[in-house]
């Protein structure tokens, strides 16, 4: 495994990063105990996670799966670099939701209790809160450094110009701010490039993309299909229809490469400099041990040129839409 620094913090995390999201919904706590332990046997040390995991019904479903997890022993917590997120509703109540102070203290006791833990290694903003100025985010995170709770923040989902905003106000007050930024990154959306990535690099923010498969259609999907697995819906399936021809360029390319699609997928994310992991959250031991092995795989400029010119990226803004 290899491991690097979390944007410009002195923090080493694993190129790639477990996502939990299914724990518990789709994967029941045993597999995921095992999934983990595998994490850890693989060199993972990178597990990401939310508050609101679990489902509609069952919030916090699967930070309580992690915790159960962290209190069988042997070293697990200290050897796993544990993000987890607050921004979603948890309950009905109006003041259990979003950044402000009162629901940043709430929310992260309540995370500490479900994970069994008494620190988060990087506590991460789920979305950008418009109605919470920065100076109040800011001092409620301090305080929670103060006692303990934190070591170091995270966004996700953020623009480029929220970046840098908060980044602006942690500097008024002569805090960090951010390492580290997750956002939806892969082969086939790939707008982050326009200003996201920009900023994250300017700032020092380590870039986590999430749905690197773009929810399984850069995994084979039309091999699948022509299976008889039938693996796209909803969203998925209008994506698809949409994109079919790519999607298709992009599995001929893949086999003439002689990778499975999902592989090169990750290995493309892995081979661009702002990234740092991606997070891919398995289901299964067996889309786990697939993911790890696209560590392995080695694109030259021409393959990154071929896959450039099936999924055509963005430059820098303005220079993307503008001279």
């Amino acid at each position: 495994m290899e491991y690097t620094q979390l944007g410009r913090s002195g923090l080493k995390v694993s190129r790639l990063c477990l996502g939990t999201m299914n724990f518990g919904p789709q994967t029941q706590e045993t597999d995921a105990h095992a999934i983990m332990d595998s994490a850890h046997q693989s060199g993972i040390n990178y597990f990401d996670t939310a508050n609101v995991y679990g489902g509609e019904h069952h919030r916090g479903w699967t930070e309580e799966i992690i915790g159960r997890w962290f209190a069988q022993g042997g070293n697990r917590r200290e050897h796993t670099v544990l993000a987890t997120k607050l921004y979603g509703t948890m309950t009905h109540l109006p003041n259990e939701s979003k950044l402000s102070a009162l629901n940043i203290r709430r929310a992260l006791d309540a995370s500490l209790k479900r994970l069994q833990t008494d620190y988060i290694d990087v506590y991460q903003f789920h979305h950008v809160d418009r109605n919470t100025p920065w100076e109040e985010v800011w001092q409620a995170v301090e305080v929670a450094v103060q006692q303990g709770k934190i070591l170091y923040s995270g966004s996700s989902n953020f623009a480029g110009w929220h970046i840098a905003h908060a980044q602006e106000a942690a500097a008024r007050r002569h805090y960090n701010g951010l390492i580290s930024e997750q956002s939806i990154y892969n082969l086939l959306t790939r707008n982050v490039e326009l200003e996201v990535i920009p900023a994250a690099q300017h700032y020092g923010l380590g870039l986590i993309p999430w749905s690197p498969l773009h929810g399984g259609l850069l995994g084979g999907v039309m091999k699948k299909e022509r299976g008889g697995v039938r693996r796209t819906e909803g969203r998925a399936q209008e994506t698809l229809k949409n994109h079919r021809d790519q999607v298709q360029q992009y599995e001929d390319f893949c086999d003439e490469l002689g990778q499975e699609p999902g592989n090169v997928a990750l290995a493309w994310l892995l081979h661009q400099p702002a990234v740092t992991a991606p997070i891919v959250g398995p289901r299964t031991q067996e889309q786990l041990d697939a993911a790890i092995t696209a560590l392995d795989v080695r694109l030259e400029d021409d393959a990154l040129n071929r896959l450039d010119g099936i999924f055509p990226g963005h430059r820098s803004a303005p220079e993307d839409y503008a001279w």
